[in-house]
Formats: C-alpha cells, structure tokens, sequence
C-alpha cells in the first residue's frame, strides 16, 4: 500500500506540475520556450545594464521627449521585453476587447481584421504596418485580406523573429518585414494602398511627425487606421491617483508621454488627413479589454517562478527577473486605467489621403 500510494503521490504531484507549467501556461507556448528567453539582440551578459539604462531615461526626462533620443529608447525596451511578451502573452502586442464565447486569441485577431476591414483594400494591394512587432497582427491580416503587408519595426531582434513566423505561418510571400524609424521610413511617396497601426505610434514623441510619415508614403485616396493609447475624458491630471497610474503606464511601455484623446483627430487634419471617423473600440458595449490582464495573475506568478530559477540557474539572462516584474507592475497600471475608465489602448481613428486635386479644379 505504502508504495502504492507513493506511486499515486508522485504522479499527482507530476500532473500538478505539468498542469502549473503547461495548462496554465505562456499563450504561445510553441513561440517562444522560457528556456529560450533572451535580451533580443543584447548580448545576455548586457541585459542587466540594458534594463538599468531604461530607466536612466526616466531620470532625464527631456532626453525622451526628443526624436533624436526614442528610437534607441524604444529599441531598448523591445530588445528587453519581445522574448518575455512572446513567450507569456502572444504574437500580438496589444489589447482586444473581450468577446463572450471567444478565446483571447479569437478575440485579438478578430480586432486586427477590423482594422485591414475598415481601410478597404483588395487582395494584392501592398499596405503598411506601422510599428509591426514580431508581425502577429500582420500575418492574421495578410490571411484575412490576401493584401501584401509590409511591416517596419524599429527593433532588429523583432525583425528576425517576425520573418520565421511569417515563413512558419506560409505566409512569407504575403508578408515583408523593414528594420527602420517609423519617423523616418525608407519608402517613397504614394507607395501604399493603405496602411494601419495597432497601438504603436504611442512610441512616437511627436505624434504629428509620424502621421505626416504615413501621410507621404500613402497614395492618395487611400485610408489609413490607427488604434492609439490615449487618456479619456474621464482622466483629471490635477487627480494624484490618475497620475499615478498613467506614470506607471508610461515608465512600464516606452511612453515619451500619453496624449490626451482630443490630440489624435486634431492632428491627423494638421498632416492633411480627412477624419472619416473617429471611437473609443474600449466603450461599451465592449467588454473590458483588461479583463485578461486580471485572469492572469496566476500565470504571471507561474511564470516569475520559472523566470527566477532560470536566472538563477544560469540559463535566463541576468536582469530577465527585473523586466519581468517591471512588466507585472505594468500591467497592475493598465488595469487600474481600464477599471477606473481614465485611460484606453484602442482609441480608434480612421484617415484618408485626399485625392489629389485634378488640374481643371487647380486652375478653376
């Protein structure tokens, strides 16, 4: 009996394990292992210094608030956090309202085909994704749509990731991955039928440089969406608490600074867009887009368990424990943001090039 229920023991203690790790476990668990977690393209002896020049910027405030100082800002943090967020959360770096019945990956991809939906492009029309990622949105929309998607990242390592998905995927002849700044993109003008951004131009210091980038390099008539990270209506800076929170949000992203809901309209017809329309994709009747951010508590202390001994044991880079936790910390403020209402990820806003001006009505 004794060995008998040793044996009972040790296999429901093996199957807790396997359901802790696994069942409970990362979104992309074939994307990307713990044991493969990296500093992106920081070498892993560098990745503690790495994450404490991040935060050097938050000290020198300014510094961040130039175009000249982001893109290494920015870089930084991707190379930092792409491993961590592929690994724990999925391909796609952002937000979905929740659906009832649908999965969380159901619900995210359904929210990046209304995107390449509302821009109205064809199968074989080349778009751009401003700010790609490692090309999750990307690869659903190429899918969706049959468009051929160009995507451009600021960060090499999320490049690199991005093409063997796409090749994974099939999907690489539809889908183009760019190195660059979305400040200053290496495409000419009048070279897109459309183009989106899904929660990325919130990297951008000045949010009028990157609309007037995306502006040139679309043709004209073509439609342009973007879900951006703002503060509501309802955020009161003169309120400690909301400030508080969306600090927390800035320092935890790569934020120069959130913008106010009221600045994406206004500076969309400051480039020369026409605002076709303009939404809150996070007001109800949406679900809580925050809701999987709460559900994830448990897998996140899974996951900084496994982070911990990883690090200790040599395999995970030292300073992965520390991003981490940032990151846990990070998601406490988001969610206060969507619970208290002050603060949303999809604030949605739809744009046209105008046509250009023919020569009779020029002369006219």
């Amino acid at each position: 009996m004794d060995s008998l229920a040793l044996f009972f023991t040790g296999a429901l203690l093996a199957g807790g394990i396997y359901w802790f790790v696994c069942v409970l476990g990362p979104a992309e668990q074939k994307g990307k292992r713990a044991v493969d977690l990296s500093g992106g393209s920081i070498s892993a002896e560098n990745v503690q210094d790495n994450y404490d020049q991040y935060w050097s910027f938050f000290r020198r405030p300014k510094e961040i608030e130039t175009t000249e100082k982001v893109p290494d800002f920015v870089d930084t943090f991707y190379n930092l956090v792409t491993d961590i967020y592929e690994w724990g959360w999925g391909q796609s770096f952002h937000f979905s309202p929740s659906i009832p019945g649908k999965s969380h990956s159901e619900a995210t991809r359904l929210h990046e085909e209304m995107a390449v939906d509302l821009i109205n492009v064809k199968p074989g029309d080349r778009i751009l994704d401003v700010g790609c990622g490692v090309g999750g949105p990307m690869r659903a929309i190429a899918a969706h749509s049959r468009a051929k998607v160009v995507g451009i990242t600021i960060n090499d390592y999320q490049v690199n990731r991005a093409r063997t998905h796409n090749k994974k995927a099939g999907l690489d002849s539809l889908c183009e991955v760019v190195q660059g700044n979305f400040l200053e993109m290496p495409f000419p003008e009048n070279s897109f039928d459309g183009a989106y951004s899904i929660e990325a131009t919130c990297h951008a210091p000045k949010l009028e440089e990157v609309y007037a980038e995306i502006f040139r390099v679309l043709k004209p008539g073509s439609l342009y969406v973007s879900y951006e990270w703002v503060t509501t209506d309802k955020y009161k800076d003169s309120d400690p608490e909301h400030v508080e929170v969306i600090q927390g949000i800035e320092r935890g992203d790569a934020l120069p600074g959130l913008r106010n809901y009221t600045d994406i309209a206004e500076t969309a017809r400051k480039v020369g867009f026409e605002v076709v329309k303009e939404k809150d994709l996070a007001k109800p009747p949406a679900q809580p887009w925050w809701t999987r951010l709460k559900m994830g508590r448990i897998a996140y202390w899974r996951n900084h368990i496994v982070v911990t001994v990883l690090s200790a044991v040599g395999i995970a880079p030292k300073g992965t424990v520390d991003v981490h936790e940032m990151l846990f910390k990070t998601a406490d403020y988001l969610t206060k943001g969507g619970d208290s209402g002050i603060f949303t990820p999809m604030h949605m806003i739809l744009c046209r090039k105008p046509e250009k001006k023919t020569e009779t009505a020029s002369n006219s």
